[in-house]
């Protein structure tokens, strides 16, 4: 799973630098090409209008001359190239929601056409294409140019504003999705397209995210990760939006639909907004933590992805979280057995596995994986090494389970 960092509020495109500096000091090792940037839906919306040319510096508007594209990305994609970021996928130049600029159809698919090319220069894989009004043969058009580029278009869904409400857009109803990308891989001869999951419009169209992901299940190429309050559009770090010690976005129905399809695609952390709001100063603090966060992500979307890889696994812990891994993967990934540091537990039985002193992990096979089951992570693994066990540890968590046991065990460690 590729974890990407958007641009947007990081980098500024006239001195990239200190932005492109920010992400990959962070750890990140992938960058957007947001095409936004240089070619926004405001400089679409104002195009042709009078007195409202966009022009920067000298330099002529994307929206007008479309091959500028390569001329305004070059130095970012040069910082970007020294720093060792990679550009696996684009977001190409779109209309705002609520745009009524009907007339700029064929200026839109010039800029798709321009940022394919684009693409296929780079070597970038995947461009989501926001839909245009509800347009397949808009789609079509480009099917064979990205085939030439090596590109597959990614559709994703979208709200529109009714009277200042947002309400479910184009691709919105995962169902309708579903057939929109089926339908266009079938005229397409291949599988050309596919679907990037846009978690904020999810939680401000009030939709289930579990199930949302498993009706697209792998046509889903892409994962869009923001926090904003489902009402007002946002892109803020995931978990920062909250009210009363509550999420306002449902990251526990987005975790445990994304795992269950087996997600293991490009996993976008847009926190633009946050990003923006923080001061330069503070930002490489800011980037460490989102790139954390990211990371988190990654490992609970995957976790029953890495128990699929180890064939032959072993618990460490006795006690609730061990519990719902038995409850919810023990008849799938059946552990050897479970351990734990209380020894009034030693040889007895918990949820049908034995219960074995720390020490019995000395004699696994190499292959055996230990999965720590237990919140002190750190500690626990310490001791292991400290203890000479040698095996790969990996951490388990019950936070996303897809079912919980909720009377809690209550045990004293000895």
């Amino acid at each position: 799973m590729n974890i990407i960092c958007t641009p947007l509020g990081i980098v500024d495109m006239d001195r990239p630098g200190q932005g492109i500096s920010d992400i990959a000091g962070a750890g990140f090792e992938n960058i957007l090409l947001d095409m936004t940037m240089c070619c926004s839906p405001g400089e679409l919306e104002n195009f042709g209008k009078e007195g409202k040319r966009e022009k920067r510096k000298g330099r002529p508007a994307v929206s007008e001359h479309p091959t500028e594209l390569y001329n305004r990305w070059e130095p970012v994609l040069e910082k970007c190239r020294k720093e060792k970021l990679k550009v696996p996928i684009a977001y190409a130049p779109h209309l705002g929601r609520n745009s009524k600029r009907g007339d700029l159809k064929e200026l839109l698919v010039n800029l798709v056409e321009e940022s394919i090319r684009f693409c296929g220069k780079l070597g970038c894989q995947y461009m989501v294409v926001r839909p245009f009004y509800s347009d397949r043969e808009y789609y079509l058009r480009f099917a064979g140019l990205a085939r030439e580029n090596h590109v597959m278009i990614l559709l994703e869904n979208q709200c529109r504003d009714v009277n200042g409400h947002l309400v479910r857009g184009v691709c919105a109803d995962e169902r309708v999705a579903a057939a929109w990308v089926d339908r266009l891989n079938e005229e397409a001869g291949e599988e050309r397209f596919g679907f990037c999951m846009d978690i904020g419009a999810c939680s401000l169209c009030g939709q289930d995210m579990r199930e949302f992901a498993l009706v697209l299940g792998d046509r889903i190429k892409a994962v869009i990760l923001r926090d904003c309050d489902g009402h007002r559009e946002g892109a803020m770090l995931p978990f920062t939006c909250t009210a009363g010690g509550r999420f306002q976005t449902d990251w526990l129905g987005c975790i445990r639909g994304l795992r269950e399809i087996g997600f293991d695609g490009q996993l976008i952390l847009n926190f633009s907004d946050t990003a923006g709001a923080f001061s330069p100063i503070l930002r490489p603090g800011l980037m460490r933590l989102a790139k954390s966060v990211a990371d988190y992500f990654r490992w609970q979307i995957g976790i029953e992805n890495l128990l699929k890889k180890n064939r032959s696994i072993v618990l460490f812990g006795a006690g609730n979280m061990c519990r719902n891994y038995m409850k919810c993967y023990g008849e799938k990934y059946p552990p050897l057995f479970t351990c734990d540091n209380n020894r009034t537990l030693w040889g007895t039985e918990f949820c049908g596995l034995e219960v074995r002193p720390p020490e019995s992990l000395k004699e696994l096979p190499e292959e055996c994986v230990i999965f720590i089951c237990n919140i002190y992570y750190r500690e626990i693994e310490k001791q292991l090494r400290d203890m000479g066990v040698g095996n790969r540890i990996e951490f388990f968590n019950d936070e996303y389970m897809p079912s919980f046991y909720f009377d809690r065990l209550e045990r004293e460690n000895t």
